[in-house]
């Protein structure tokens, strides 16, 4: 994963526990706790840094995964792709009916290294998707949880998000059900 993955985690940890906090997980992980977000870093680096913030912090791994899902969709708005996410749709609705593999293929243009998931999106009732994610990275349905719920908040939108189905685990095929109000 990019540096910048592992750099939206150490904000969220620094934000919400204080900069000692981060100093102890990435220790307890065994990584530098600098990132550079442009560089390309082994995804077992990430995968460490949650399995200590969820030691260190006594919350379970999941529960890290989808708080830093929700708040990656503000973090990365905040790194300046937040105009991408507003081109596929003005609303939670109009992006989800959008979401395609294009949104990772115009953020692969400055991220050479990239191995994005797949996402595609079916509506199968009028405020009601299913979300299909596929990705060669296992474990990580929690955090698609958080995707989903950060964009219904950056959306200022109310929605249920729910983990419908595992569908094939090699390569990982997850389905998600959101539930506009």
């Amino acid at each position: 994963m990019y540096g910048l993955v592992n750099k939206a985690v150490k904000d969220l940890v620094v934000a919400n526990f204080g900069e000692p906090t981060w100093l102890e997980i990435a220790a307890e992980a065994g990584v530098d706790p600098i990132f550079i977000s442009m560089d390309s870093y082994d995804d077992e680096v990430t995968y460490k840094l949650v399995g200590a913030a969820s030691k260190h912090l006594d919350t379970p791994a999941e529960e890290i995964l989808r708080q830093f899902g929700s708040y990656w969709i503000q973090f990365t708005a905040t790194e300046g792709y937040g105009p991408l996410v507003e081109m596929f749709g003005q609303t939670l609705p109009e992006f989800l009916r959008n979401l395609s593999d294009d949104l990772h293929g115009r953020v692969a243009v400055t991220l050479p290294h990239l191995k994005p998931p797949e996402f595609y999106t079916e509506e199968v009732a009028p405020n009601q998707f299913e979300v299909h994610y596929k990705s060669h990275r296992a474990g990580l349905a929690p955090m698609v949880t958080g995707l989903l719920e950060g964009l219904a908040i950056r959306y200022a939108t109310e929605a249920d998000v729910a983990h419908k189905a595992t569908l094939s685990e090699s390569p990982v095929h997850e389905v998600f059900t959101v539930t506009i109000h």
